[in-house]
C-alpha cells in the first residue's frame, strides 16, 4: 500500500466515516469564494478599468466559466450552492433575501457531506440563510463559523439593518463585538484556518464585498487617485467602489498566498463566483455611518439587466475554477448553475451517501477537466419571487409575474437579449413553458409551518431615490 493510500485508510478509520472514501480520490482542499453583487464588467478579464490582477490571473490560469448562472439575488444563490437544489425547493421565503431559516433542520449541505468524509469545514463571511444563532452555519455542517449571520453589514460597524437582526457579527454560534474592517477580518480568519494545515479542509468565504454599504480602507481607494471626472460625485463614487472591488481582489490574493506559503496550493481547488449580477441600488439602509454612493459604478455591460432581474446581467456572473496541474487553462462556455457545485465537489471528495441524494444539479467535473466537450442537455431553472426563467440549449424563456407574459431569447444569436422572439416562435414557448411547469412541481410554495409567525425583520430591498447611473 502506498503512502497516500495509507493516509486515506487512516483517515477513514480515525473519522469513522460511514460513507466511505475512494482510495484513488484526489480529495483536494476546497476554497470556495463568493463575491456579493459583483458586476459582470467589474473585473479585468471582462474588460473593466477596475484593478483586479489577482482574480484576472486566477481566471486566466484556470477554467473561466463563461456561462455560470446563479439566482438573481443573494439568499437563493447561497441556498442552491450549499444544497445542490433549486432554492424554490425550500419554501417561498427562500426566493428572496431572507432573515428566516432557509434550510429545514437536518438538511444535508455541502459542508455536512464533506464533514462526513473527514473534511474540516469553515465559514468566514456572510451566511444569510437564517439570521438567528439557532439557524446558523454550525447547525448545517460547519465546524467553525465567523462573520455575519444576516445579509450585508456596514464595513466598519459590522451591523445589519436596524431591527431584530441588527446585531449579527458572530463567532461559532455566539455574538461578539469586534473592531476592524469586515473584509480584512474575514480574510484574516480564513487565512488563519488555511495556515492551520489540517487537511483535507473546506473553507467557504462568502464576502460581504462589494454589496452596499460601499467603502474600503484608504489604501485601496488611493489606487484610483489619478481617476477624475468633471462630476465630483462621479469621481468620489468611482474611487470608493473601485477601492472596494480592488480590496476584494487583494484579499483573494492573500488567500492564495496562504496556500502557497503552506505548500497547499497544488492540492487545493479554488472556486470563485458572484452571488448575482451588479446592482443599480446604492442607497444605504444599514446601521452605521457609511454614506451612500451618489452615482452608480457597477456594470454588467454588455449583458442586459442587473441584480434582481432574470436577464443575463442579473444571473450570469463572473466565475472560474482553478487547480494548478489538474485543471488546464481555458474558457468553458457550457451553461452551469450554482446547484452543480455540491454534486461535483462531494463526488470529488469521495462522498458515499447512504441514500441517493435528490440533487437538481449535476457533476460537472468531466466538463471542467476537458474529459468531455459537453454533457447531456438539461434544463436550468432560475426561480424568483414572482417570476422564473428556464434555459435549455440555446433558448431562454422568462415567465414574468404570475400572468401569461413570456419572453423568449435565442442566446446563441442574441446573447444580450435584445430581441424577444416569443411571438415568432410560439412552439418553442409552449415547449419551454411545459418544461417550466414540470420543474415547478417540486417547489415548496408556502412558508414552512414552523416559520409562520416568525419575524422576517427588515427588507433587503434598497432605496434607489437620488441615485444616478453612469453611462453604460
Amino acid at each position: 500500500m502506498n503512502l497516500r493510500a495509507s493516509v486515506l485508510l487512516i483517515t477513514i478509520l480515525a473519522t469513522g466515516c460511514p460513507h466511505g472514501l475512494a482510495a484513488d480520490a484526489p480529495r483536494p482542499n476546497i476554497l470556495l469564494m463568493v463575491a456579493d453583487d459583483l458586476g459582470w464588467a467589474d473585473v479585468g478579464w471582462h474588460g473593466s478599468n477596475l484593478k483586479t490582477p489577482h482574480l484576472d490571473r486566477l481566471a486566466h490560469e484556470g477554467v473561466e466559466l463563461d456561462r455560470h448562472y446563479v439566482q438573481p439575488v443573494c439568499s437563493p444563490t447561497r441556498a442552491a450552492l450549499l444544497s445542490g437544489r433549486w432554492a424554490s425547493r425550500f419554501g417561498s421565503h427562500v426566493l428572496a433575501p431572507t432573515n428566516l431559516r432557509a434550510f429545514p433542520p437536518g438538511t444535508t449541505t455541502l459542508a455536512t457531506a464533506l464533514k462526513q468524509c473527514g473534511y474540516a469545514t469553515y465559514l468566514a463571511g456572510k451566511w444569510h440563510l437564517g439570521s438567528r444563532l439557532e439557524w446558523g452555519p454550525q447547525h448545517y455542517g460547519f465546524d467553525h463559523s465567523y462573520g455575519s449571520l444576516a445579509g450585508a453589514v456596514d464595513p466598519w460597524e459590522h451591523t445589519y439593518r436596524k431591527g431584530e437582526y441588527m446585531r449579527t457579527w458572530h463567532r461559532d454560534g455566539k455574538f461578539i463585538e469586534e473592531k476592524g474592517n469586515v473584509t480584512e477580518l474575514i480574510v484574516r480568519q480564513a487565512c488563519e484556518w488555511i495556515r492551520g494545515q489540517r487537511e483535507p479542509w473546506f473553507v467557504y468565504v462568502p464576502f460581504q464585498a462589494v454589496h452596499i454599504p460601499i467603502d474600503a480602507p484608504e489604501e485601496f481607494k488611493r489606487l484610483y487617485a489619478d481617476v477624475t471626472f468633471a462630476d465630483e460625485a462621479k469621481t468620489e463614487s468611482f474611487r470608493r467602489y473601485g477601492g472596494f472591488v480592488s480590496q476584494l481582489d487583494a484579499k483573494v490574493g492573500e488567500l492564495i498566498t496562504a496556500l502557497e506559503e503552506t505548500g497547499q496550493r497544488g492540492n487545493t481547488l479554488v472556486v470563485f463566483t458572484s452571488d448575482n449580477g451588479g446592482t443599480t441600488e446604492l442607497g444605504n439602509p444599514y446601521a452605521g455611518n457609511t454614506p451612500p454612493l451618489r452615482v452608480r459604478v457597477s456594470s454588467n455591460v454588455p449583458l442586459r439587466g442587473h441584480k434582481g432581474q432574470l436577464y443575463e446581467g442579473g444571473v450570469r456572473v463572473d466565475a472560474f475554477a482553478n487547480w494548478p496541474g489538474v485543471l488546464k487553462p481555458g474558457k468553458l462556455s457550457a451553461p452551469l448553475h450554482a446547484v452543480d457545485w455540491m454534486p461535483t465537489l462531494t463526488k470529488l471528495a469521495g462522498w458515499k451517501p447512504e441514500a441517493e441524494p435528490k440533487f437538481d444539479g449535476r457533476d460537472i467535473w468531466p466538463l471542467l477537466t476537458g474529459a468531455v466537450a459537453k454533457l447531456e442537455p438539461r434544463a436550468i431553472y432560475i426561480p424568483s419571487a414572482n417570476s422564473a426563467a428556464v434555459l435549455f440549449g440555446d433558448w431562454k424563456l422568462i415567465a414574468a409575474g404570475k400572468g401569461p407574459k413570456r419572453e423568449l431569447f435565442n442566446l446563441s444569436t442574441d446573447p444580450f437579449e435584445n430581441d424577444d422572439v416569443a411571438k415568432s416562435h410560439p412552439e418553442k414557448v409552449r415547449e419551454l413553458d411545459a418544461m417550466l411547469a414540470d420543474l415547478r412541481r417540486e417547489d415548496v410554495t408556502t412558508l414552512p409551518r414552523d416559520l409562520v409567525g416568525q419575524s422576517e425583520g427588515s427588507s433587503e430591498k434598497s432605496p434607489s431615490s437620488g441615485v444616478r447611473k453612469l453611462d453604460e
